[in-house]
């Protein structure tokens, strides 16, 4: 059974979603925002996926399911469970391996590329992408890579995008599951400061429709590789 963390309504799993709706495979989907409970123990789960989220992984006191999710997160390692962190939940996953998490420099959002390091061209996640991937981004915090870890993406504007712990762990900062109509959701929702203008809004919805053949493709490559992983 594959076990995937929901933080908000409007943050869901998008295409990985319609990716695992082939019924090859038990999905269970927590969404801790409405008051469902995470799980005890990971027995029986095959992999984790952590989604994102508004919340920064140190507001514990008001988000308690912060800790529960981070003593999910360090069994799923200790089990050698594949974890799939996105966003947010790449951040999780980055905190319970013991790095720091803080404010990045500038706040991410809207479309750019990130480029796969030498370790990432040659990652079983990434197998099948060129060295520089199309992503989509709406942050404003970043990790750093945990101890051991090996760093498989970087970013121009915030460098570390995307790491991986073990074999199977993952943490990528960008989003690979977004869709068009989940982009305008939060941009009605998350817009904040004049933060994206409406300027840069249109043109993310542009782009969005515009690269969602090519992103789509691009995220079932990575469905695809995860999910090779599993049970491996």
């Amino acid at each position: 059974m594959i076990l995937i963390i929901k933080h908000i309504d409007i943050e869901g799993a998008g295409t990985l979603e319609d990716f695992l709706a082939d019924g090859t495979r038990d999905v269970s989907l927590v969404n801790v925002s409405a008051g469902q409970r995470l799980p005890d123990t990971l027995a029986g789960v095959e992999a984790l996926v952590c989604l994102g989220g508004p919340m920064n992984v140190y507001e514990e006191e008001k988000y308690p399911f912060l800790t529960g999710e981070d003593i999910l997160l360090k069994d799923a390692l200790a089990r050698r469970i594949p974890v799939l962190g996105i966003c947010l939940g790449a951040q999780l996953l980055a905190k319970a391996c013991g790095a720091k998490v803080t404010k990045a420099g500038v706040r991410e959002t809207g479309w750019s590329k990130v480029s796969l390091t030498a370790e990432g061209k040659n990652d079983r996640l990434f197998q099948g992408l060129t060295g520089e991937v199309n992503v989509f981004e709406w942050h404003e915090d970043t990790f750093e890579v945990p101890g051991g870890g090996v760093l498989l993406a970087e970013g121009a504007a915030c460098r570390n995008q995307a790491f991986r712990v073990g074999d199977s762990a993952y943490g990528i900062q960008f989003h690979i599951e977004v869709t068009p109509e989940m982009i305008e959701s939060w941009i009605k929702h998350y817009t904040k400061d004049g933060q994206p203008s409406r300027a840069a809004a249109r043109e993310m919805l542009r782009e969005a429709r515009v690269n969602n053949n090519e992103f789509y493709r691009q995220a079932q490559k990575m469905y695809l590789n995860f999910a090779g992983m599993i049970g491996a």
